[in-house]
């Protein structure tokens, strides 16, 4: 492993082995790189963050399929202080990763996208490009949000029907092109938003919810659709 010199580390930065930093990396204070994690060029990392973790847990937890890679952290992508990510996961190029997010394994955050602060993001999670998750928004494993979609602060999700009291494939919303969920909002296992959607602050989306409408309440039903006079949410 090599350090450019144009790399700007801070003190008690702790890096593994076979770690590669790109030219002009900065590394906050008492962060912690593990083995084989890629940082691409202009990358800037907050202090007191650990990246590339090796997923653990107990004989309940579920495990990742296969074989795990590094970390991989592509060019101009920013990240606050306090920040996990996991081994196996992929963050591309100018995104921004907010103080105290975490980000399991087996994930991918397209370009552009903004993973707001203290938000979390559970593994086998496919996150597209320009992406808007805001703060304490909760992303379960097992979950598809598009290109373009926005969830507001505090959005939460859940990937298991049953909760644990039988098996049950996990899946968790998906969530399609430029859709948008309101802060406060609940998506229940296996529902689809369609594109465009919009779903109301604090709705509980208990079935799918079509492209191009209007959704709102508890459980969400459709309003007027989206371009109707007199239609959206007041």
């Amino acid at each position: 492993m090599s350090i450019p010199e144009s790399a700007a580390i801070g003190k008690n930065v702790v890096i593994e082995d076979n770690v590669h930093i790109g030219e002009n990396v900065t590394i906050g204070h008492n962060t912690v790189i593990l083995e084989g994690t890629y940082i691409g060029d202009h990358v800037a990392i907050g202090s007191n963050c650990v990246l590339g973790v090796k997923p653990a847990g107990n004989k309940k937890m579920r495990k990742s399929d296969g074989s795990l890679q590094p970390l991989r952290i592509q060019s101009y992508t920013r990240i606050g202080s306090l920040v996990s990510i996991y081994s196996n996961t992929e963050i591309h190029e100018h995104v921004f990763i907010g103080d105290h997010a975490s980000i399991r394994e087996n994930s991918s955050i397209g370009s552009g996208s903004v993973i707001g602060r203290g938000a979390i993001v559970e593994l086998n999670t496919s996150i597209g490009k320009n992406v808007t998750v805001q703060t304490l928004a909760y992303v379960t494993g097992d979950t598809i949000l598009e290109d373009n979609v926005f969830l507001g602060p505090c959005v939460s999700m859940s990937n298991d029907k049953y909760m644990g009291a039988r098996k049950f494939t996990l899946k968790g919303p998906h969530v399609k092109n430029g859709a948008k969920i309101g802060n406060n909002a609940s998506l229940l296992p296996g529902i689809t938003v369609g594109e465009q959607a919009i779903v109301g602050a604090g709705s509980v989306v208990t079935k799918d919810v079509a492209g191009h409408t209007v959704s709102a309440g508890v459980p969400a039903k459709e309003m007027t659709p989206r371009g109707t006079e007199g239609g959206g949410i007041s």
